[in-house]
């Protein structure tokens, strides 16, 4: 099947049904993978933006080193967003300072009981 023989209602019938795929398929996902997930979408996202910058370096013509220049920095703001996100969520499973005082034992083994 190719593209010119594909009218633009089927590609738009395809898009439409991967948006509502996708947004299923991620609504699934318990909170507690969502972290590994967004690693694991980083390394994704890390090698496209290796990618871009090989097709960057072989870029001929102004059009292409634009078109490159874009798709490098988005690729860059890709990476840099899925890290800040992956920081944020990571920091929601952390213990606060006043949480670990308070369920610190308040009494030793040796203090409140009574002795033989």
């Amino acid at each position: 099947m190719s593209i010119g023989s594909v009218g633009i209602i089927e590609l738009l019938t395809i898009f439409v049904l991967a948006i509502f795929v996708g947004n299923e398929v991620v609504s699934k996902v318990p909170s507690i993978l969502h972290t590994p997930l967004m690693s694991g979408s980083n390394a994704i996202h890390g090698i496209i933006l290796v990618g871009t910058m090989a097709i960057l370096g072989e870029a001929q013509g102004t059009a292409q080193v634009v078109l490159g220049f874009f798709a490098v920095l988005l690729a860059t703001l890709n990476v840099v967003g899925g890290f800040v996100v992956t920081d944020r969520m990571l920091e929601m499973f952390k213990a606060k300072p006043s949480d670990r005082r308070s369920k610190a034992p308040t009494e030793g083994p040796d203090e409140g009981g009574s002795t033989p």
